[in-house]
């Protein structure tokens, strides 16, 4: 399981606050530990509120989003598109908008509290269907063009597909993995159906199934720095929108 930043936070966050209280109302004092603890609530709230409700960093860690986003990219993530959610609790308190086909949306699948980031490319009700490496959405061929110009890994090519109007760029290899060979799934109700754009290296709704609604985290908008060593400077020629 990966480190929950959000539970630690709330938790100083709480405990900071605490702190205040009691120099506030009991111990009263002016300077010292318990003084600059307390006084580091605000701030920490501050965080808390942002990073729960607004806009959260994330650094991708894998390459499941090839091309769209690379291993050490930096992206910003929407926590408002989806419906305003609790901290922890993740229960969602202020309904906005469902996502769209073709958003890159960060969440916890079905079987992990660990974060993952994919495409939505179904929605609920729909059928999904994955055969030869190219997919069908309620029966309709999603278009794909190579692009001869891009860069792919061995053995594998960089394309665009259309998502019902929606394009993007893919990756997969020329022979189809058992991934991408020949998978058929219906999206229930308040799901939805995930895939990484590294299509013949991305673990998604085809091995662990569809996404509850409620395990939805927020909407990946901007990628603003990219940095995969530690010892490499920053690097923000990849900063701008996600498509």
């Amino acid at each position: 399981m990966d480190l929950n930043f959000e539970l630690i936070l709330t938790v100083i966050f709480l405990l900071s606050s605490l702190f205040w209280l009691l120099n506030k109302f009991v111990i009263r004092q002016t300077e010292g530990s318990v003084e600059f603890i307390g006084s580091l609530a605000p701030v920490l709230g501050l965080v808390l509120v942002l990073r729960s409700f607004v806009v959260e960093p994330f650094q991708i860690p894998s390459s499941s989003m090839v091309p769209t986003l690379k291993v050490g990219d930096f992206i910003l993530v929407n926590k408002w598109t989806y419906g305003v959610r609790l901290p922890v609790l993740r229960s969602k308190i202020i309904d906005v908008e469902s996502p769209k086909r073709g958003d890159v949306m960060v969440f916890f699948p079905p079987h992990v509290d660990r974060y993952f980031i994919k495409r939505v490319v179904g929605l609920p009700g729909d059928e999904i269907h994955v055969l030869d490496g190219v997919l069908y959405i309620n029966g309709e061929k999603m278009p794909q063009k190579v692009l001869p110009d891009e860069v792919a890994a061995p053995r594998s090519v960089v394309m665009t597909e259309e998502l019902t109007g929606v394009e993007h760029m893919i990756q997969k290899r020329l022979l189809p993995t058992r991934l991408s060979q020949n998978y058929t799934a219906v999206v229930p109700e308040g799901h939805y159906f995930m895939m990484g754009d590294n299509r013949d290296n991305s673990s998604d709704s085809r091995v662990w199934g569809p996404v509850p609604e409620e395990r939805i985290v927020g909407k990946a908008f901007a990628r603003w720095m990219f940095w995969d060593k530690f010892l490499s400077l920053p690097n923000f020629e990849r900063a701008g929108k996600i498509d």
